[in-house]
């Protein structure tokens, strides 16, 4: 059996990869509503603080919700520990720790992108150019992941890997579908209408979904359509369900490694079972924002269940 300090080594280091890209995506989501919105309503910029769980670290160090101090606190700031330039610097950090558990591409790939993001963003990102730098991070971390899907073994290390990366992607998924109910809570009279519709699909910009969303349902954007898409569409690789599905499937790969199940296992599969069963009309029913809550206080037990079990500090 793999040292828990080096599996909780790789399943950070790949949550960390996952959530710096995923703060950029946040980023992107939150900037391209506040463009369609013109001058109807309230602040975007405190929503997606808000969703990134930042709101009380932000608050600590800001008065206001502007574009520039929400882009620097969630791109540069050193005192927030989810900003992409620390995830980026965990990242590398976690990679040199368990250096001969990964392929030399792997962590030439890792080493790069901290370069290269430690370079773009030593000085502060304005929103003139802030599309620029939100690309340079995409591409700079799927970069890291395609080396990973390219050069590794099948084994414990790929799996520990793996449920780093997919426990991140179900928060922020769910984060982000969050960032449109704040965004919508003060002008409910916007529901339906051409503004609501703009914004439903700059959420699945942000997820790279609009062209796949498209070949599925033809130009009929919807709300629950995307909620459905976003949340239970095990076709989507960003969806709840789908995230889910490679959880359980890698903690069933390292049960069948070390012969051994833990409570995690079960947690998942109670996870993967609810969003297999539940239909949009009962989430909605429910409460979109209700489930998306959660959906994240879920995913925060189990990613803490798993370093408990697997003993990831020790």
């Amino acid at each position: 059996m793999m040292l828990g300090k080096t599996a909780g080594g790789l399943f950070w280091m790949f949550r960390n990869i996952e959530r710096a890209e995923n703060t950029a995506r946040l980023l992107e989501a939150g900037w391209r509503i506040a463009l369609t919105r013109g001058d109807e309503g309230t602040n975007e910029w405190q929503s997606v603080v808000i969703t990134a769980g930042m709101d009380v670290a932000y608050r600590q160090k800001h008065d206001v919700y502007e574009a520039a101090p929400v882009i620097d606190f969630l791109l540069r700031d050193k005192d927030n520990p989810s900003s992409v330039l620390n995830s980026i610097e965990s990242a590398r950090s976690n990679g040199r720790m368990v250096r001969t558990a990964l392929s030399s591409e792997v962590w030439e790939a890792v080493n790069e992108c901290w370069m290269a993001l430690k370079s773009a963003l030593a000085r502060p990102v304005s929103e003139r150019n802030l599309y620029e730098h939100l690309a340079t991070i995409r591409y700079r971390t799927s970069v890291v992941r395609g080396a990973l899907h390219g050069t590794m073994l099948r084994n414990d290390i790929f799996a520990f890997s793996r449920l780093g990366t997919f426990l991140e992607r179900a928060d922020n998924t769910a984060r982000i579908l969050d960032v449109k109910y704040y965004v919508l809570l003060p002008s409910a009279a916007f529901v339906g209408s051409h503004i609501d519709n703009a914004q439903w699909e700059v959420i699945l910009r942000s997820v790279s979904a609009a062209r796949s969303f498209r070949w599925l349902n033809g130009g009929d954007i919807t709300p629950k359509g995307i909620a459905e898409f976003l949340i239970i569409d095990k076709r989507m690789p960003r969806s709840l369900a789908f995230c889910y599905s490679k959880i359980c499937e890698n903690l069933n790969d390292l049960a069948d490694d070390y012969g051994q199940r833990h409570g995690s296992h079960d947690l998942a599969e109670t996870i993967g079972r609810r969003l297999r069963g539940c239909g949009i009309e009962e989430i909605f029913d429910e409460g979109l924002h209700e489930f998306l809550t959660n959906a994240i206080n879920d995913t925060a037990t189990l990613a803490s269940l798993i370093q408990t079990d697997f003993r990831f500090f020790q």
